[in-house]
């Protein structure tokens, strides 16, 4: 079992019945992580304490407090009585350009803009994406069908999302799991900065609703190509098309919807 979950007592009751049967089931955890740079907190935000490294690197990288995996000198997490802290070391001037910027949030699991008091702070990328490898449909039907045996907390809570690391194949390279959305990707982008994998050299392919947040953390790393297992939202789909994104949702074993980018060369026919 990994260190994401743990085992609680549960009653499984039949409708069909009326009966219930006293088990236990395994779910996921669930705890805050303040981060803190320097000695100066920044963010609390919940999550599966699974890959936490990946998640700090990721998670500042997004947040634009570094601009590479060499910004970070070292992160320590320790033990809190309330959850974990992750202690973030930065290189003096990334630390100083943050301290003028700072921003101080609480976020729950599934938010990705919490501690934003202004509009005009909306975290956005600020730069089109450098176009991509051309991924076939084939490799959308390969990395959507392979993903399944890359997650394993989800097999045994099936309560948490992934977001995976695919080359233009449609192997998936890596993935990472989290209770909440945003956090998954964020531990997908830090892994993939700590490894110096080149985001011209794959797409990204995720378990959740595609929302504006993922489209803005796929830019900010460079990824031309995002593949969302379920639908996306309408200003997803602005930014994607503005970002020059090439975004698929609703991609599912027997087919994918196209919203935005590069068109595969198919035949195409109009609904009725």
């Amino acid at each position: 079992m990994t260190t994401g979950s743990r085992e609680v007592r549960a009653g499984s009751i039949s409708f069909a019945t009326a009966k219930a049967m006293q088990g236990s089931r395994a779910v996921p955890i669930e705890t805050p992580v303040e981060i803190v740079y320097g000695t100066i907190p920044y963010a609390v935000m919940m999550v599966t304490p699974d890959d936490i490294e990946d998640f700090v690197y990721g998670f500042s990288f997004t947040e634009g407090v570094i601009a590479s995996s060499g910004d970070i000198r070292r992160v320590t997490v320790e033990a809190h009585p309330k959850g974990l802290r992750a202690r973030v070391d930065l290189v003096p001037e990334r630390l100083s350009s943050h301290l003028s910027r700072q921003r101080a949030m609480t976020g729950r699991t599934g938010c990705g803009v919490c501690g934003i008091d202004d509009i005009n702070a909306l975290p956005s990328a600020s730069e089109r994406v450098a176009q991509g490898p051309y991924i076939e449909i084939n490799a959308i039907h390969r990395a959507v069908s392979e993903l399944g045996v890359h997650q394993p907390l989800n097999d045994l809570t099936r309560a948490v999302h992934a977001a995976a690391w695919c080359d233009p194949s449609g192997s998936v390279i890596m993935a990472r799991e989290d209770v909440g959305r945003h956090n998954a990707l964020d531990k997908l982008i830090g892994s993939a900065l700590r490894q110096s994998i080149d985001p011209q050299s794959g797409f990204i392919l995720i378990t959740s609703r595609c929302s504006y947040e993922m489209v803005e953390k796929t830019a900010s790393f460079g990824v031309a190509t995002l593949i969302a297992v379920s639908a996306p939202t309408s200003l997803a789909i602005e930014r994607a098309e503005a970002l020059g994104i090439t975004l698929y949702a609703i991609a599912r074993a027997d087919g994918a919807t196209h919203f935005t980018g590069h068109m595969p060369d198919l035949i195409l026919e109009k609904c009725a």
